[in-house]
């Protein structure tokens, strides 16, 4: 019998989760913008700091290296417009590409190895999948309708969870997430399931919740 450690590595492989394409962050941003209609804001990025990588912000202990807002106001500069976010990134071609989330959509996020069990598992539901990133910090975000933060309580109650039980958190209004090809550290955020025209209109967050909170109890 395989261990949950073998399980966890065949799904990954089986995955294949896409490397990116080569394109640069602004090509990227704007394409975000423009084929998907999400709203994007440059953030911190890496620079080379005596023979290091250090974030932009200047803190040498900075937990999320490159890949945070760079003002506390980050939520009034996201813009849904190809061209002003062409400019942005114009302006400073390495920031990191992040999305605000509580608009076009909501991310529950999960850890690595549970989120690869959940996919899995939702393969063999044949259940509908939004995109998915993988960062370098060890979670997996699962793209759902907006909305998700108010109703995931709720929904765990349903099934016997409270969200305190599970490390499970739901990004909504006033949080963001990394997009790729951000480097967050020494290493990129990744597609664990790439934004396609199959997947353009989102889950909801209970088709999902099922799954994730399983893979969860099973992480705990």
């Amino acid at each position: 019998m395989l261990t949950v450690e073998e399980t966890i590595a065949g799904v990954a492989e089986a995955t294949q989760i896409p490397k990116q394409r080569g394109e640069t962050l602004l090509e990227t941003a704007v394409r975000y913008a423009e084929e998907r209609h999400w709203d994007v804001f440059a953030g911190t990025w890496l620079e080379a700091v005596d023979g290091a990588q250090r974030c932009s912000c200047g803190d040498a202990k900075c937990a999320a290296p490159g890949a945070h807002p760079v003002r506390p106001d980050w939520a009034s500069q996201a813009t849904g417009s190809a061209t002003v976010a062409r400019r942005l990134w114009q302006k400073q071609p390495m920031a990191s590409i992040l999305l605000p989330t509580g608009r076009t959509f909501d991310a529950i996020s999960v850890p690595e190895t549970a989120g690869f069990l959940a996919l899995a598992r939702m393969e063999r539901m044949e259940l509908t999948l939004g995109p998915v990133t993988l960062s370098p910090d060890g979670r997996m975000q699962f793209f759902v309708l907006p909305g998700a933060s108010v109703k995931v309580p709720d929904l765990l109650r349903r099934i016997g969870w409270s969200i305190g039980a599970l490390d499970l958190d739901v990004l909504g209004e006033g949080s963001y997430v990394a997009a790729p090809p951000t480097r967050f550290g020494s290493r990129a955020v990744q597609w664990a399931c790439r934004p396609t025209a199959a997947n353009r209109w989102l889950p909801d967050a209970e088709e999902l919740i099922s799954p994730l909170a399983y893979a969860c109890g099973r992480d705990r």
